[in-house]
């Protein structure tokens, strides 16, 4: 049995080879793995280059290691672990940026529940993040409130135990977007996956809960998980003041989980997955 916290990581946009099997799990905690990325553009094989395609979302994730097969696997062995599509992401596999680019709000949506239903059934899925970080010029706010709260709505209406999140950072445009679409649909919304690995290097453990509290406040209600990144982290968050931050934040019993990007960083990094295993502790010791 969980103990009710959950750890999160990103998985398979980087193409580094990682497996679900590669990365540790804890038992005690709930545990998702967010497949990134599942997102509306033509595949990178057609040319010239990728374009939207109206809320006819394909994967973009290492399918090859991350298949449907992989995805059984690793929820029959883990009990505890979950798979989910993380929508959009920054870019199409490094080619171009990935715009949210809806033709209209009814079309978009249409496209979206059912695409994203099929690739829910063939990959046996558990829920999805939206993570869209690029807006088409003239998407107003309404647009992506409307499309993206439609979809989560009719998602939770067609599949009721599915687990959904939004992963905004700390970027006035991308705040623009996503604290109207928490303000209209956060009953539609589960998990805030805040990127705070965003904040610069200067950040300490005393700043790093200031930014926490400060995003609790822009998402009120949500459980907001802390995060950090893996890998490259120049200028940024360290992965060891984000352990350092989690556990402050839980001393102060303000953590309801974390997550990491990502475990394709971490496989080709020095360190390997010491930094999974570290925060799950702090989880799962709650």
């Amino acid at each position: 049995m969980t103990n009710g916290y959950l750890f999160r990581e990103y998985i398979g946009a980087q193409f580094t080879g990682v497996q679900f099997t590669d990365v540790p799990i804890n038992s005690m905690l709930a545990f998702h793995f967010i497949l990134a990325f599942a997102i509306d553009y033509t595949p990178v094989s057609q040319q010239p280059t990728p374009a939207p395609t109206n809320g006819v979302f394909s994967p973009f994730w290492d399918t090859g290691n991350l298949s449907p097969a992989a995805v059984a696997a690793i929820k029959a062995a883990h009990p505890n672990v979950a798979v989910m599509a993380g929508l959009g992401g920054d870019s199409v596999q490094d080619i171009v940026k990935a715009f949210f680019a809806p033709t209209s709000v009814d079309s978009w949506v249409a496209n979206a529940v059912s695409s994203l239903t099929g690739i829910i059934n063939t990959y046996g899925l558990d829920g999805v993040d939206v993570d869209y970080e690029h807006f088409a010029d003239g998407v107003d706010v309404d647009t992506f409130v409307e499309c993206i709260g439609q979809l989560l709505t009719q998602l939770k209406q067609r599949m009721p135990n599915i687990a959904t999140s939004i992963a905004p950072f700390e970027d006035p445009v991308i705040q623009k977007y996503y604290q109207p679409l928490w303000s209209k649909y956060s009953g539609v919304i589960d998990y805030v996956n805040f990127q705070f690995y965003g904040y610069g290097a200067n950040t300490d453990v005393a700043l790093y809960v200031q930014f926490y509290d400060q995003q609790a406040a822009n998402y009120p209600g949500g459980k907001v998980l802390a995060s950090f990144k893996t890998g490259n982290v120049t200028g940024l968050i360290s992965p060891d003041l984000g352990i350092s931050a989690a556990k402050e934040l839980q001393r102060q019993n303000k953590l309801p989980g974390l997550f990491i990007w990502s475990a394709d960083s971490s496989k080709k990094s020095s360190y390997g997955f010491k930094y999974e295993t570290e925060a799950q502790q702090i989880i799962a010791n709650h």
